[in-house]
Parts: structure tokens; sequence; C-alpha cells
């Protein structure tokens, strides 16, 4: 237990009166303030640990008014209704969230609805139209077999003479 007592920081009076900038008397208030009683050594010398101090500080800062963390001066059942209030706030705060996301999810799905109304019969037209496309293709194709056959079957014929032709036997591949 000593040896922990000097692994701690300590800091002797004067150093606390520097620290702090108060005078002996001052810091005997800000103890009595704090309940915080000064220890001393083995040799009878007084002396603060640093977390001591540092609440010294705090005390010192709340007396003058210095305070600016409201928290930091809040007794243990003030900060109890402080967290429940926090807590209030906390769930007031994500049930309106929770609204909003409906809300917004709400409105987003009748927009995408109002927009895609009308697809349904785009989508039948596209398919008529893909299927048109299909036909008029077999088409295309059984006419240039028209053709190729019509352009065979006139090269077959050939001028003898006075605007004259004749036909040439032509051998059909099936």
């Amino acid at each position: 237990m000593i040896k922990d007592r000097l692994n701690e920081r300590t800091l002797t009076p004067q150093e606390v009166r520097t620290i702090l900038k108060a005078d002996n008397k001052e810091i005997v208030d800000l103890c009595k303030k704090a309940a915080i009683r000064p220890r001393k050594n083995a040799k009878g010398h007084t002396y603060f640990s640093y977390d001591e101090v540092k609440n010294l500080r705090k005390i010192q800062a709340q007396v003058k008014g210095l305070v600016t963390d409201p928290i930091a001066v809040r007794t243990p059942a003030m900060a109890s209704s402080a967290a429940q209030s926090n807590s209030a706030a906390v769930r007031s705060i994500l049930n309106t969230l929770q609204e909003l996301e409906v809300k917004l999810s709400n409105k987003i799905a009748k927009v995408i609805d109002e927009k895609l109304e009308g697809m349904d019969d785009v989508v039948v037209e596209l398919i008529r139209c893909k299927t048109d496309n299909e036909t008029l293709k077999q088409k295309i194709v059984d006419l240039n077999k028209e053709v190729y056959q019509l352009k065979n079957e006139l090269n077959s014929y050939k001028p003898v003479a006075l605007g004259f032709y004749k036909k040439k036997e032509v051998y059909v591949w099936e």
C-alpha cells in the first residue's frame, strides 16, 4: 500500500497553491466542499494526489462560476433525472425518425407507382413491336429467296435474234 502511494503522482501544498492560484484558506475551503482530506506521508508532510487536485480545480471553477459543462455540477440525483430525461429525449427522436422514414418510404413508393403506371402498356406495345419485327424479318428472307429464284430464271433466257429469247434448261438443286 505504501508502494502504491509512492507510485501515485503526489503534489505538495505549494504545488497545489500554484496550480489553483489560491491561498491556504481557499484550499482548505475547497477541500471541505470536495470532501477531500489532505494526507500525510511517513515524515508528516502533507500531500495531495493528482486526482484530488483535479477535483479541487473543478470545485474552484464551480465556486467562481467558470463552469461551462453543466454535467460536472450535477449531483447524483440530478444526474439520474437528467439521464432519464436524456433517454426520453432519445426515444422521442428515434420515434420521430421512424415516422419520418415511414412517410418518406410511402411517398417514394407512391411516386414510383405513378411513374410505372403506364409501363404495362409500354411493355405490351414493345412485345407487339418485337413480334412484328420478327415477322417482317422472315418476310425479307422469303422475298430474298424469291428474288434469287427469279434472277436465276431470268438468266436462263438467252437472246437468239430479232428480239427473241431461248430458254436454257435450268437445273434446280433441291
